[in-house]
């Protein structure tokens, strides 16, 4: 998906802000890293078992480390990504394009 850009005009809405989308990006990362963090916590409760603090604590555990790691480094690279200046984007997306080349006027070919 793009990042959401900001529209210059003299009035209406403007795209999310820097911190906006560093919130965005952590709910999404956090909510990710839970739900990966509840399969391979259970994946290891049933493999190693839960240990001396239990199933639920460990299984808790689990979920709130992945939940925090991945939240952090989604909310990080959101920013990073949405941080460009649109104008600079514009100017790498011109310079990357396929050179146009125009097929020659059947008037201007050689005869054979």
């Amino acid at each position: 998906m793009p990042p959401v850009t900001a529209v210059p005009t003299g009035g209406g809405q403007h795209g999310p802000s820097n911190f906006d989308k560093l919130k965005m990006g952590a709910m999404m990362g956090g909510t990710v890293g839970t739900i990966m963090g509840f399969i391979f916590g259970t994946v290891n409760i049933f493999r190693y078992g839960a240990g001396t603090q239990g199933i639920m604590r460990t299984l808790g555990q689990y979920m709130l480390v992945s939940g925090t790691t991945f939240g952090f480094f989604m909310s990080i690279g959101s920013v990073i990504r949405s941080d460009a200046d649109p104008k600079l984007h514009e100017l790498y997306m011109r310079a990357q394009r396929r050179p146009i080349v125009n097929m020659a006027h059947p008037a201007w070919r050689k005869s054979s």
